[in-house]
């Protein structure tokens, strides 16, 4: 039975909370704005680092244009890590979009639309 919160699960949180800071005081590419690590899936041997991100207030367009901008500062980002961790060897990051948070502010603004038009119909009776 495994344990509950494994070694890659605490390495992938550490992961989380180091990149997010890194990213937001290190990495000065102008694509790259406020960003959200919403994820980090790291491999049971910690070779690679499958790394999740939202562009907060970016379209999906931008949002890509920022992801490919990460994964060019994944060298650099990596031994950032290196020097914040305490790991014989960093994974290598991988960075991804996610369109978690584009998709539930799109569901959000269906909603929205959905109460405003049931209102509209109860108060034209």
């Amino acid at each position: 039975m495994p344990r509950d919160f494994s070694r890659t699960r605490r390495v992938a949180d550490q992961i989380q909370r180091e990149l997010a800071e890194l990213i937001r005081d290190e990495i000065r590419d102008p694509r790259v704005g406020s960003v959200t690590v919403s994820e980090v899936r790291v491999t049971r041997d910690l070779g690679h680092a499958e790394i999740y991100v939202t562009g907060l207030g970016m379209d999906e367009a931008t949002s890509r244009q920022m992801v490919d901008a990460l994964n060019g500062a994944a060298g650099f980002l990596r031994r950032q890590l290196a020097s914040r961790m305490r790991l014989r060897t960093v994974p290598a990051p991988r960075f991804h979009y996610d369109p978690v948070f584009d998709q539930g502010a799109r569901l959000t603004r269906l909603i929205d639309d959905a109460v405003g038009d049931d209102n509209d119909q109860s108060t034209g009776d």
